[in-house]
């Protein structure tokens, strides 16, 4: 059997040269002549769905999903390079003017947009002309499952980056069609709930059966775990992940250092839910972070071939780390350099004094500089989001404690003071999170769906970026005025108006 990425590279640019792309909601509408005559076979049905996944490429490959997110938070921060720097100052504005003028785009906030809606218009004409192609009809309805994950996947990306956004659920064969009014978060996440219930009815394999890159039945639970605990549904959130949990599907790896190493992707599978699959050669999927996170000058020999010294975490950040908890050898205040000797954390870059690396994408033999998966959902998530669930609903029962202590203790930990109060054990929750999902884009959005973005940021600061003045509005990011301009029903965020 192919793997999915094998089959991007065969057929994707075929299908998206053909026409049935669209990058907006101004979207440019083709004939229908060519989506009426296409769904025909199993083929085309396939390669259709190939498409739905391509445009993960957009949300991945910059990789805007990550960047966005951690230039924004309290752990992570970038070099000083205008276009990055305006997330970390709060500076960004609707027209995502910086970015553009300096090539920036792939990293920014209209690119998790524009391949949102892109990926979600794909699904849509499967959703749509599939039911009435001629195939097996057990994969039939898989690719239809399928699609209805994708969708609820980019929905989802979309409400956590930009608060209420339109749902789109019919594919737009005319330009009315496309124009499209903003729905209400409540509307929005009703979709996603629609969209995964129909996912998780079509038959998908549970893991190990399961195709890299592909949602198993396990990763649809995960996903609806996960949008049900940013939409405060704390029964869904708890009932979703205990689900996940009690297959006994998936397992965390023995510990979280090994989980992260190069040569363990495949073993990292029992725990990696699903995650942005990349390949070791070009073209194919493929992501700046190897580069990014390691010594400027390609200087690590333990980083990457080629590392530009872009991207690094807040020193208080590595000291809020219990010296016992094994995460944090994830992250490093030296390294070692070509000639055999180790830098110093003075001169790891000469930015500031205070540089420290992040090791999660070492990939120091692969060529390519961009072969590491990028993890979306792990098995680690779905154990805090139950613990964060049930704190909710009935205080920190043992249930809630068992389920934090079990991350814990994976890291090297004790167990969490007994006795906390429903929000300290929330907020303890919340730090664990910090902890273990550091720079795979999660932490910004536990500040904003809590609140507690305005407390925090202020005080993540450091000689290179000593004051940050974050505002309500950054709560969510502002629509592309591109589209505000294109979609005559599409209105801005209030906040930025």
């Amino acid at each position: 059997m192919k793997t999915l990425n094998t089959l991007y590279k065969a057929i994707l640019f075929l299908f998206i040269s053909t026409g049935i792309s669209s990058c907006k909601l101004d979207e440019t509408i083709y004939s229908s002549i060519f989506t009426e005559a296409y769904y025909q076979t199993a083929s085309d049905a396939e390669k259709a769905l190939v498409a739905v996944y391509g445009s993960m490429g957009g949300l991945y490959g910059g990789p805007a999903a990550l960047l966005v997110p951690d230039f924004s938070d309290d752990q992570t921060y970038p070099r000083a390079v205008v276009g990055r720097n305006t997330l970390t100052l709060f500076t960004i504005e609707p027209t995502y003017t910086t970015q553009r003028s300096q090539g920036r785009i792939s990293e920014s906030p209209e690119q998790i947009w524009t391949s949102a809606y892109q990926g979600i218009e794909r699904a849509n004409w499967i959703i749509a002309k599939v039911p009435e192609t001629q195939m097996d009809e057990t994969r039939k309805q898989q690719i239809i499952g399928e699609a209805h994950f994708m969708r609820a996947f980019y929905h989802w990306m979309l409400a956590k980056n930009f608060g209420e956004i339109p749902v789109k659920i019919v594919p737009s064969a005319t330009e009315e069609q496309a124009y499209t009014p903003k729905s209400t978060l409540d509307e929005v996440y009703a979709q996603i709930y629609v969209d995964l219930d129909m996912a998780y009815n079509a038959g998908l394999p549970s893991f190990p059966a399961v195709e890299p890159g592909r949602p198993s039945r396990e990763t649809v639970n995960a996903l609806y775990a996960k949008a049900a605990l940013y939409h405060e549904d704390w029964d869904t959130a708890l009932q979703k992940a205990e689900l996940v949990l009690t297959s006994g599907a998936y397992t965390l790896i023995d510990d979280a250092v090994s989980l992260f190493h190069y040569a363990n992707e495949e073993e990292a599978r029992k725990e990696v839910i699903w995650a942005f699959e990349v390949d070791a050669i070009s073209p194919g999927n493929g992501h700046q972070l190897v580069g990014l996170m390691g010594p400027s000058g390609s200087g690590g020999v333990e980083y990457g071939r080629t590392t530009y010294g872009s991207m690094f975490a807040y020193m208080a950040f590595f000291n809020s780390f219990d010296e016992a908890d094994e995460r944090r050898l994830l992250l490093d205040t030296t390294y070692l350099d070509k000639s055999g000797n180790w830098v110093p954390q003075r001169a790891i870059t000469p930015i500031t004094p205070e540089g420290v690396l992040i090791k999660k994408y070492q990939d120091p033999v692969s060529t390519t500089s961009s072969t590491r998966n990028i993890p979306i959902f792990r098995l680690a998530d779905i154990y805090l989001i139950a613990a964060e669930a049930e704190a909710r609903l009935n205080g920190p029962t043992a249930k809630a404690y068992g389920y934090v202590n079990t991350i814990r203790n994976r890291a090297g930990l004790g167990d969490l003071d007994p006795g906390l109060s429903q929000e300290g054990f929330v907020d303890a929750v919340i730090q664990e999170r910090a902890w273990e999902f550091f720079a795979e884009g999660d932490r910004w959005y536990d500040l904003t769906r809590t609140g507690k973005f305005l407390e925090v940021i202020p005080n993540a600061v450091n000689d290179v970026y000593p004051v940050r003045n974050v505002q309500p509005k950054n709560r969510y990011f502002p629509i592309p005025q591109d589209e505000i301009n294109a979609n005559p029903e599409l209105t801005q965020n209030p906040d930025w108006n």
